[in-house]
């Protein structure tokens, strides 16, 4: 192989110069070739410069969007006063509290849950807050005439029905509205809302009487540092140092919005290999385009093996020509992918961070080129090595060429190389590893079972018992004959209608599943912040107004996971499944009894006296994934107290039920005497809408400090999530459909030779043009369906293993959509196979015959 590369390298100058003289008959025969790398590309490219753009802007945009260089934020307590001496020592210090809370109607007819923020003076200490009318913060949240006022968002002021100048109660208080919220400089640091936003001031928090024992209340103290060049990673080991049992989470400007980074990296991973996808797609379209050129090359090719030239040479003259070609489509598809970032800043402006001017991503820009690229010399590998064998005089008496199976094994060698840098490439380039590798992998499965399928349908025509009909006869035998449409067909169309087919099935189960089974499951409300004083009359009066219905209720706390067996977790490599786990504060509760939604999996549960060492039972499935066993210990920190328990048992926890669940239960001796709410869910399957109104009305006028969440509401958010999410997964999807046509176009283009001869021959034999039309409309069917067919099976069974085992919710098969992937593939195959063909139906016969 060595001396092969050597050979070829060597006779380079004379292929370059035959290769170049041979392009002066310009990309004649290449157009679905150029169009196939250029789409895949530009997706890539595309997709991959949005999404740096935009996590470079939350880079740039740092300080602004956390509103200072450092925050240090606290669960449920305030600093103390050593701390917060620490905090201004370092520069400006501007605290805001978020919580959530019912807001009301004046004369308590109706309410709505609310994300609460109450800022102080000094916020924001970077970037501007845009109120309308656009007045002064401080003026619009200032007590006047014995009223403070509140800024809200206006799908708040939708929802209750009220206006600028109207009243709202929060807790014990009534504001007036002032204004409505146009921009928050902060909004995304704050992470996700599941309701409208209201600003306050701090001053009037303290009078609402929402902050109490046991609140959920999280405290930012922003700090506009005096020395701007100190690293917050540097700031970050100091405080930890100072005040280890702190407990406060620290980020830095330079990691303003981590959750949506993450988010923004993970979904453009995701694009990025639908995008690949396409390419693969496309490659089948590069192979068939490659073989139809040399198809039409060989007279030169014999020429050239005529007059004594190797066949290494014959294959670099036209590897040459190729990759020529392919740089201007990858050319293309880089220039268009880099457009696309303007385009789509523009309409990202005001909802997401985008950079203020155009730049260039060549990072980006390079990681699409290379797999437009490596995709073109992976896929034209093989049709060059059948070329180089193919006597001179086998090319001057034939149509065509075979020979596959006479490949030298080092074209396959070169291809399975070419493959796998590809592979290396996205991987390696994938934030989420795991995730990369199971979707090439998945591909490469799809593209063996692919060509399987396809030479399964054409032994299916082969020995197909023959029909009355000449027509279908005809479309039969078209089917498993030489030069066939079958294997490009199935390939490429397959891949595109898996994919699309795969997405919406999978689409489609999380919003039933968000509108149906979980909201049949899922409790009617939980409510959060009860004080234990109030728990009896909570309950009673919920029976009260709802006497089918079940009410639980089990203390809560805030607390975040520091340490395993006294290792700090954030020197622990832990599994991507499970991080979720680490991330920020967790709901934690203690119990003298096995919760009744939860069985034991392994370990024995405490006794109800028990008062030895602090215990803890942990979700089975997460406990695992973070490589925890029993006996171990875990190190919890709340309110600003480190406390550690060893692991007694493993529970198995059904988190899609939506009942009340926690990853941590402990032992009831470990937080004996510390403060903490308690939080109850109402379920009520045969409530109306208007009852459960009644429910939260009553609830929130009794204990206005009680935050109702009624669980549809969520689960209605999170739909439209899932439903903006899905058009730019769909939009990425279509373009490996769009690829797979382009293929489909160029194989019937590929292939219109031959037929022109067998379409001539027939009606010279007494053929009418309608039984020819038959005949292609018959075989385009057939063609169609069994791609549908195999993408039905392979989305099912993707989408299945993607609902039940990654997201663990129920699977529906959707006949509507399997339907219209029915009907994508007929049209696709029908309709390009039929304009295809449609000038091999009106040829002449004489010019065909002369040359037979």
């Amino acid at each position: 192989m060595m001396f092969g590369i050597a050979t070829a390298l060597k006779s380079f100058p004379l292929a370059f110069r035959f290769a170049l003289r041979e392009m002066r008959g310009g990309l004649r025969g290449f157009y679905v070739f150029i169009l196939c790398i250029l789409l895949g590309t530009a997706a890539i490219a595309g997709v991959n410069s949005v999404g740096r753009a935009m996590t470079s802007a939350i880079r740039a945009q740092g300080s602004e969007i956390l509103a200072g260089d450092i925050r240090f934020g606290l669960k449920q307590r305030e600093a103390k006063p050593e701390e917060l001496a620490y905090l201004e020592s370092l520069g400006k210090v501007s605290l805001s509290s978020n919580l959530r809370s019912m807001a009301r109607l004046a004369d308590k007819s109706s309410q709505a849950l609310a994300e609460l923020k109450a800022v102080d003076g000094a916020y924001p200490l970077y970037g501007r807050f845009i109120a309308q009318p656009d007045r002064p913060l401080s003026n619009l949240l200032a007590e006047d005439a014995g009223l403070y006022g509140a800024v809200v968002q206006p799908a708040l002021m939708d929802r209750l029905g009220l206006k600028i100048g109207d009243h709202v109660l929060l807790g014990e208080l009534s504001f007036v509205i002032r204004a409505t919220i146009v921009s928050e400089p902060d909004l995304l640091s704050d992470g996700f809302a599941f309701a409208p936003r209201i600003l306050i001031s701090r001053d009037a928090l303290a009078r609402t009487g929402l902050v109490r024992t046991g609140s959920l209340i999280d405290n930012n103290y922003r700090i506009k540092l005096d020395d701007p060049d100190r690293k917050a990673r540097q700031l970050k080991r100091q405080a930890e140092a100072k005040f280890p049992e702190a407990g406060w989470s620290i980020r830095g400007a330079n990691n303003a919005a981590p959750s949506l980074s993450d988010n923004i990296k993970r979904f453009s991973d995701f694009l990025t290999l639908v995008g690949l996808a396409a390419l693969a797609a496309g490659g089948v379209g590069v192979a068939n385009a490659v073989s139809a050129f040399l198809d039409q090359k060989r007279q030169v090719i014999a020429s050239f093996k005529s007059l004594g030239a190797p066949g290494h040479l014959i294959v670099t003259i036209y590897m040459i020509q190729i990759l020529a070609i392919a740089t201007i489509a990858v050319t293309a598809g880089v220039v268009i992918g880099a457009a696309i970032t303007p385009v789509a800043t523009y309409f990202l402006r005001g909802f997401l961070p985008v950079p203020d001017s155009f730049p260039l991503y060549p990072v980006a820009l390079g990681i699409a080129a290379l797999f437009g690229l490596l995709t073109t010399v992976a896929f034209s590998i093989l049709p060059l090595g059948r070329a180089r064998l193919v006597r001179a005089t086998e090319l001057f008496r034939s149509q065509s060429y075979e020979g596959w199976r006479r490949v030298p094994m080092r074209y396959y060698i070169g291809a399975f190389i070419a493959f796998g840098l590809v592979a290396a490439l996205a991987i390696f380039s994938s934030e989420d590893r795991f995730i990369a590798t199971a979707f090439l992998g998945s591909t490469a499965v799809a593209f063996v079972v692919l060509r399987l399928v396809a030479l399964g349908i054409s032994a299916i025509a082969r020995h197909a018992p023959k029909v009355s009909s000449p027509a279908l006869r005809l479309a039969i035998g078209n089917i498993h004959r030489p030069g066939a449409l079958t294997a490009p067909v199935v390939l490429s169309l397959g891949l595109g209608l898996t994919l699309l087919a795969s997405l919406a099935l999978i689409e489609g189960n999380l919003r039933g599943n968000l509108s149906g089974a979980l909201a049949e499951k899922a409790p009617n409300f939980f409510f959060v912040d009860i004080q234990g004083k109030d728990v009896e009359g909570f309950r009673e009066l919920v029976q009260q107004k709802a006497p089918a219905g079940k009410v639980a209720e089990v203390p809560m706390l805030r607390g975040r996971i520091v340490a395993f067996n006294g290792e700090d977790v954030q020197k622990r490599s832990i599994p991507q499944a499970a991080r979720w786990v680490l991330q920020g504060d967790r709901g934690i509760t203690y119990s003298d009894m096995l919760p009744a939604n939860a069985s034991l999996d392994e370990g024995q549960w405490w006794t109800a006296d028990y008062n030895g060492e602090p215990l803890v039972s942990f979700s089975g499935e997460e406990g695992r994934e973070l490589g925890l066993r029993i006996g171990d210990t875990v190190t919890v920190n709340v309110l600003g107290r480190s406390i550690t328990a060893r692991i007694a048992n493993f529970r198995a926890v059904e988190w899609r039920s939506m009942s009340i669940n926690f990853v941590m239960v402990f032992s009831p001796n470990t937080f004996k005497g510390a403060p903490h709410a308690w939080l109850a869910t109402l379920t009520d399957t045969g409530a109306t809408s208007a009852q459960d109104a009644t429910v939260m009305n009553a609830v929130t006028n009794a204990y206005p400090g009680i935050t109702t969440i009624r669980v549809k509401d969520a689960l209605d958010v999170a739909a439209g999530l899932v439903g903006q999410l899905a058009i730019g997964v769909r939009a990425a999807a279509s373009i490996a459909l769009l690829v797979s046509v382009l293929v489909l176009a160029g194989a019937i283009a590929a292939g219109n030779r031959a037929r022109i001869h067998d379409a001539v021959v027939l009606k010279t034999l007494g053929a009418r043009r309608t039984m020819l039309m038959r005949a292609y409309l018959y075989e385009y069917f057939l063609l169609g369906l069994s791609a549908s067919a195999f993408a039905l099976l392979a989305a099912a069974g993707a989408s299945w293993y993607a609902v039940t085992e990654i997201m663990e919710l129920p699977f529906t098969f959707l006949t509507g959509t399997a339907v219209g992937t029915v009907l994508i593939a007929l049209v696709l195959t029908a309709g390009t196979g039929l304009i295809g063909t449609w000038s091999v139906l009106g040829q002449k016969a004489a010019p065909v015959l002369r040359e037979l």
